[in-house]
């Protein structure tokens, strides 16, 4: 694995040794027989300020790593720390509050947005559970997260469904930011939506990472995406990092066999060229299947 780059912010997450195992088979009592392993001896360090792209196909862990980090899951073994503070050792009140640092914007905006709320009542409803400001500072807030995402405030009293694919990422994205938070997970934000619209959000979720200063955690399998926003990549592979570098590093010359492959299976526009594929053998399972029995 390549050595971490130096990094100009300090470290505001961690991951250490970190597993995330769910059950595959039970036996006849029901207990646990045999284990997925979707996240197997993670090590890693967020950076604050910094864009970090976590690649990898399908099925490699990625979106199991991100919920670990929110505490959106318990971790099967190891140690996550946001802000200083290991989230294993937070009362629930006090992880309610660290939750207001750290949010995440899904892959399909419309299967996390409640279908009964208006889009103004799905924004405002973090500051609701957190009691910030009065009820008309609360609105107030709303509206300039609208027209923070390119929405008119006007689109409020709206419905999801009311809502294109685009206009509804961007909702969710303002969802996430309400609270003003440090860190912001993105799992697979565009995979959803037309290349067009895909480039929209991007540029929307770069420019916002620059006024804000957010650190943000960009999951994605889409390599040019990754190349276009990250400062750093982590290389996913059967639940582990097999290669962190800087994203000029890492597309220049990658150091293990599984980045080359991905690299090569980026497909080339021009129908008449044929790139050449890493003759290298990948460790571990073949086609990147997660170890999965203890």
């Amino acid at each position: 694995m390549n050595k971490p780059q130096e990094s100009v912010g300090k470290v505001i997450a961690s991951l250490h040794d970190l597993h995330a195992h769910y059950p595959l088979r039970r036996d006849w009592l029901g207990r646990p027989k045999t284990w997925l392993r979707a996240v197997d001896g993670v090590n890693l360090e967020i950076h604050e300020g910094e864009i970090l792209g976590l690649v990898g196909e399908s099925g490699c862990g990625k979106s199991t790593l991100g919920r670990t980090l929110l505490g959106l899951r318990q971790p099967t073994a190891g140690r996550v720390q946001v802000f200083g503070q290991d989230l294993a050792q937070q009362s629930p009140a006090a992880l309610k509050q660290l939750r207001r640092g750290m949010q995440l914007v899904f892959q399909d905006p419309f299967a996390s947005l409640n279908p009964r709320e208006t889009a103004g009542a799905a924004v405002q409803a973090g500051l609701d559970i957190h009691a910030v400001g009065t009820p008309a500072e609360r609105k107030a807030r709303v509206a300039e997260l609208f027209a923070c995402v390119g929405l008119a405030p006007e689109m409020m009293s709206r419905w999801p469904h009311e809502f294109s694919g685009g206009q509804r990422q961007r909702l969710v994205i303002a969802r996430a930011l309400a609270l003003k938070p440090k860190l912001l997970v993105c799992d697979e934000p565009v995979s959803a939506l037309d290349v067009s619209i895909q480039a929209q959000i991007l540029n929307l979720l770069k420019s916002l990472q620059a006024q804000m200063g957010l650190t943000m955690v960009f999951i994605s399998h889409n390599l040019a995406v990754v190349e276009h926003m990250a400062d750093r990549v982590a290389v996913m592979y059967g639940g582990r990092i097999v290669e962190l570098a800087s994203r000029e590093a890492l597309f220049a010359a990658p150091q293990h066999a599984y980045t080359r492959s991905l690299l090569a299976s980026v497909p080339i526009p021009d129908p008449r060229l044929r790139r050449k594929c890493p003759d290298a053998e990948l460790p571990g399972l073949a086609g990147g299947a997660q170890a999965a029995f203890a």
